[in-house]
């Protein structure tokens, strides 16, 4: 079997979790200046627990990779539980997240889905990086 070169993908995995946190520092600074200090909180713990669910998600990623290559020869290959919750439980922490913040804190439920869009719009930012260079 051959092997895979993964640093390319490990820096661009490090470069999406630096600009999720950065965009939802730049967006909740917006944030305050336009609404509210808590719009602006919103949008940052937002972004926070969109860093933590793409940290999570790559790690029982990782082990499910890593599980699979090692049994590459079995038929089937036997996926570790704590991965398997890693991939839905992050979910759960998400909305139960979500859910306290807004009830016990009183942050808006728009500002903290704005602020969980950061990740998306750095894995943009990320691919549009590495798609420019791969032209020079």
């Amino acid at each position: 079997m051959e092997m895979v070169d993964v640093a390319p993908y490990a820096l661009t995995e490090r470069r999406i979790a630096r600009l999720t946190l950065l965009l939802g520092a730049i967006a909740s600074a917006g944030a305050c200046l336009l609404f509210s200090i808590r719009v602006g909180a919103g949008v940052l713990i937002g972004a926070l627990l969109a860093w933590i669910n793409f940290r999570w998600l790559k790690s029982a990623l990782d082990t499910v990779t890593r599980a699979a290559t090692a049994q590459a020869e079995a038929s089937r290959a036997r996926v570790p539980l704590g991965s398997v919750f890693g991939l839905i439980g992050r979910y759960l922490l998400l909305a139960v997240s979500v859910y306290v913040i807004f009830i016990f804190l009183g942050i808006p439920i728009l500002s903290m889905l704005v602020g969980l869009c950061a990740l998306g719009v750095a894995t943009i930012g990320a691919s549009l990086y590495e798609v420019f260079q791969s032209w020079e």
